[in-house]
């Protein structure tokens, strides 16, 4: 068993995704784990702190890329322009890969409170990123709030229709998210 294998994260993650769809999130060990992922117990938890984390890998990158994005956005953006911004960075970095993993990562959250309420979490570390980056840019505080949310809403529902396309729905998730996105935006204009 190789000890520094590049990749190790991914196959880890893979790897777990597997295990949790046989046997359950229960049932699954970590040296089970990191046995089908190819790695030492102790690679494992230099990646993660326990299995749970294995289904939020990424969550600190990705709320980085959507605030950093806003934070580059055009001064003369409004707060959803900003967050469109946010949203097309962090779709960047996602690949077919994320793809892939979506729905499998889906079912087994699906499967088990414990993985929902950490996905929840997840949910709100990316709405709290974007919301510091909005007010960082003058925008007041509810008006943050909510743009920040809808853009975690947009991530979300984009990243649903992009996996379920599977490779027929192309290799870019941001017109997805940056659709649901103004999908939201017309839904939140007729709620007057």
């Amino acid at each position: 068993m190789a000890r520094w294998e590049p990749g190790a994260t991914e196959r880890l993650v893979v790897a777990a995704v597997d295990l949790f769809t046989e046997q359950g999130y229960d049932a699954t060990t970590v040296a089970q784990i990191a046995e089908r992922a190819g790695v030492t117990r102790s690679t494992f938890f230099r990646h993660f702190s326990d299995k749970r984390e294995l289904l939020v890998a990424g969550q600190e990158t990705l709320s980085r890329l959507l605030a950093d994005g806003i934070a580059d956005a055009p001064p003369e953006a409004g707060p959803l322009e900003a967050v469109a911004v946010g949203l097309e960075r962090a779709a960047g970095a996602m690949g077919p890969a994320n793809r892939d993993l979506g729905p499998r990562i889906k079912a087994a959250v699906a499967a088990h409170t414990e993985l929902q309420e950490r996905d929840a979490l997840k949910s709100v570390g990316m709405a709290t990123a974007m919301t510091a980056a909005l007010v960082d840019r003058g925008v007041p505080d509810a008006a943050a709030h909510l743009a920040a949310e809808l853009g975690v809403l947009a991530f979300k529902r984009g990243y649903a229709a992009w996996s379920a396309e599977g490779r027929d729905g192309g290799d870019d998730l941001a017109p997805h998210a940056l659709a649901a996105l103004a999908e939201l935006r017309a839904a939140s204009a007729a709620l007057h």
